[in-house]
């Protein structure tokens, strides 16, 4: 039997989509039953009937900040994947994204290691590697050092690593991935499916820097073939590629058959548009656009070394261009439905 936590997110659904078409026996944490829809219309836009795949699933209650519901989930099981996170940089979040991304993954690792499971796979992120201004290329062995360009995101998912390690000297096997910005069709407004909207809405402005890029399928994909192997207690980025900003935005802006970005936005107006998006949230309670941390990162060039991947699995990556295509193609498609249905 396999545990899933945070199954009904960007990557735990697609997750649960290639563990449930191997055949695989699968346990899903579940927090939050509303954020089954999501996995639904994931399910649906690979080509499945979503009810046939979330009924094969053995669906628990429970939560990873609840410790005992987790040593509950685990009976009977072998391998768990700790997909469960909070990715934000909205500062009001902080305090609850530390609680689940460190506290929430100890309580994973604490129970993985009492009750005897035998691999644990952690989805972390490339910001737990350490970012700097002057970041050569980055990789497994990149040190985590305080800086502008680590978000509190970064600091929690470092953090939670360290639960992971502190797990492996105390006898657990585990493996970890750190995804670059994962990609892919999902809840429109968590994760990176919120950039293909604001592109929809506005595709004549690009930020200037470069970072790491990746299919979410690809993360999946990844991490089976990890647990599957008889890699143990290591970490691997895994990314498709660096990318502009510029690049991933064109590429985004030709999808939807819009202008492609003409205009890059100056660091000293996204200095501006951070602190007036702050001031809207404060007026409005609604979520900012962009943030200090977001801003600050959009404007890094970063690179990352996936070599340790490659030579672990030889994985082929998703071409960014299907991935953004495909992406775009099916959020028209919940577009066109949604004016339909209002008409």
């Amino acid at each position: 039997m396999i545990l899933v936590t945070g199954a009904t997110g960007l990557v735990g659904s697609y997750l649960l989509f290639e563990l449930l078409r191997a055949g695989e026996p699968v346990r899903a944490l579940l927090h939050n039953r509303n954020s089954l829809i999501h996995t639904r219309q994931i399910f649906n836009s690979l080509g499945t009937d979503a009810e046939t795949l979330i009924n094969q699933v053995e669906w628990v209650e429970g939560d990873v900040l609840d410790y005992f519901s987790l040593l509950d989930a685990m009976k009977g099981v072998q391998k768990v994947y700790h997909c469960a996170a909070i990715v934000s940089f909205d500062p009001r979040d902080r305090n609850q994204m530390m609680k689940v991304n460190v506290d929430g993954t100890a309580n994973v690792v604490n129970a993985a290691l009492e009750a005897g499971i035998e691999k644990l796979c952690h989805v972390s992120s490339i910001a737990s590697l350490g970012r700097t201004e002057n970041s050569n290329i980055i990789d497994e062995k990149s040190q985590f050092r305080t800086s502008a360009y680590n978000s509190m995101y970064s600091l929690s998912k470092f953090a939670g690593e360290r639960e992971v390690w502190r797990g492996t000297a105390e006898g657990l096997k585990a493996v970890i991935v750190n995804p670059s910005v994962i990609l892919g069709y999902g809840n429109p407004d968590k994760g990176s499916t919120k950039l293909f909207q604001t592109i929809y809405r506005n595709s004549l402005f690009y930020g200037q820097g470069v970072n790491g890029f990746v299919d979410v399928q690809d993360v999946a994909r990844v991490m089976v073939g990890l647990m599957e192997s008889r890699v143990v207690n290591e970490r691997f980025v895994v990314s498709a590629g660096d990318f502009s900003y510029r690049d991933i935005f064109t590429m985004i802006a030709k999808a939807y058959g819009k202008e492609e970005p003409r205009y890059p936005v100056p660091a000293f107006a996204l200095d501006i548009v951070w602190r007036l998006e702050w001031l809207r949230s404060k007026l409005t309670g609604r979520r900012p656009l962009i943030t200090r941390e977001t801003a600050r990162t959009s404007k890094g060039n970063f690179s990352y070394n996936t070599a340790k991947l490659h030579c672990t699995l030889n994985y082929v990556y998703t071409p960014m261009e299907k991935t953004i295509s495909r992406t775009c193609r099916l959020i028209m498609e919940d577009i066109e439905k949604s004016r339909k249905g209002n008409s």
